[in-house]
């Protein structure tokens, strides 16, 4: 069985909606920390906040705007979403200060649809063809995030801050356009695999294959955002042209998505998920490690292309594997939970990253994504690998 004509034209859609949401939130990931330092009040705590905030609103509003959609309707949720995220770019693209920065990007985040789009592509997908579908988006999501990386320090060089924000107000303009568009959407329809339940989430923090692949989502995302507090400072200092960044960037993150592909596929065919996540995270270390010993440019970029590797196979073989691992009956309330530790890591991780970064010296950010890292090594032993029974009825 395949998609139908219905089911491949809200597909396309959805998964335009979500690549212009996404490349509007990480657009910025690689070049605020530089180009914000033009701002009045500016400095590398408060950028590191702007940079993070973003996953503290994400967090807050995601399982609210899905149960609103629930009530009142997925596109007028999702329209709200964008408008509220449209705000958010537009505040940031006008402010000359850090606050008005600040202010913009948590309305970036407020404008919380993920969970909202993911139900509505559940309500137009038969039962049989919706993981096929979610796999979709969710290639659209790392493909975003490495468009996003590469795309920002070029716009960013051409147009400036300001102008950044003004195209990431554009994109949510066209995700307007793209839900418009989109086929007459089904009867709202109540999917239990997609609920969050708040009966149960004392039960599935009590899971610790939930607690432990929950913390490993935070972590990385932790790593990831303070990492870019110091990074696009540091390649500059170690002798890159930020006009250039996106130079650099592009072919890291090209060849990260590509290298992580044979270790995808090792994974799932030998049902070897724990393994590699090691190896994974093993990755992170290494390229955290060698960032802050090795204080070269050429070394840096080496090492951002084995970090990327690493954090990409960890970021696509996450939610997998965590819904192979729960209860149907528990898998909503269990996603919810870990989506909301993604975003929580990405704003302690910009705060953090923020306070940690003194003085141009990255050692105490490198500290802190190598003990996390190895915290999450250690966890893993915990988590039972994953068999061929898991897989079937995933």
């Amino acid at each position: 069985m395949s998609l139908n004509n219905l089911e491949r034209r809200a597909l396309i859609g959805l998964a335009m909606l979500y690549a212009t949401r996404m490349l509007g939130l990480f657009m910025v990931l690689p070049v605020l920390s530089l180009y914000g330092l033009d701002l009045e009040g500016a400095n590398s705590a408060n950028l590191g906040l702007a940079l993070g905030i973003y996953g503290i609103t994400q967090a807050v509003l995601q399982i609210p705007f899905g149960a609103a959609s629930d009530r009142f309707g997925r596109k007028p949720m999702i329209l709200i979403g964008l408008l509220v995220f449209c705000l958010g770019s537009v505040i940031a693209a006008l402010s000359d200060n850090v606050i008005g920065l600040v202010v913009g990007r948590a309305l970036q985040g407020s404008g919380a649809i993920s969970s909202v789009v993911l139900a509505l592509l559940a309500d137009y997908t038969r039962e049989t063809e919706r993981s096929k579908a979610m796999a979709v988006i969710g290639a659209v999501i790392g493909g975003s995030f490495v468009l996003a990386v590469m795309l920002g320090p070029w716009i960013a060089q051409l147009a400036g801050l300001n102008g950044l924000f003004w195209f990431t107000a554009c994109l949510a303009l066209l995700g307007l356009l793209v839900v418009y568009l989109l086929p007459p959407v089904p009867p709202l329809q109540q999917h239990p695999e997609r609920q969050v339940r708040g009966d149960l989430v004392k039960t599935v923090f009590a899971d610790s294959n939930v607690l432990i692949l929950s913390l490993g989502i935070f972590f990385l995302h932790m790593t990831m955002t303070a990492l870019f507090v110091a990074l696009p400072v540091i390649l500059v200092a170690r002798g890159f042209v930020a006009a250039e960044l996106g130079s650099i960037y592009a072919p890291v993150m090209i060849l990260a998505f590509l290298g992580m592909a044979p270790m995808m596929m090792a994974a799932e065919k030998r049902s070897a998920h724990i393994r590699y996540l090691r190896f994974a995270a093993s990755f992170i270390f290494v390229a955290l490690l060698a960032i802050g010993l090795v204080p070269s440019g050429a070394a840096t970029a080496m090492s951002l292309l084995l970090f990327f590797v690493g954090f990409n196979f960890i970021e696509a073989t996450l939610p997998s594997l965590l819904s192979r691992k729960v209860d149907p009956s528990r898998r909503g309330t269990a996603m919810g939970v870990f989506a909301t530790a993604q975003f929580l890591g990405a704003a302690l991780g910009g705060i953090a990253g923020g306070l940690l970064f003194v003085d141009q010296n990255i050692g105490l950010i490198v500290a802190l994504g190598i003990g996390a890292q190895l915290i999450w090594i250690v966890l893993l032993t915990v988590v039972k690998p994953v068999i061929k029974a898991d897989a079937k009825t995933a």
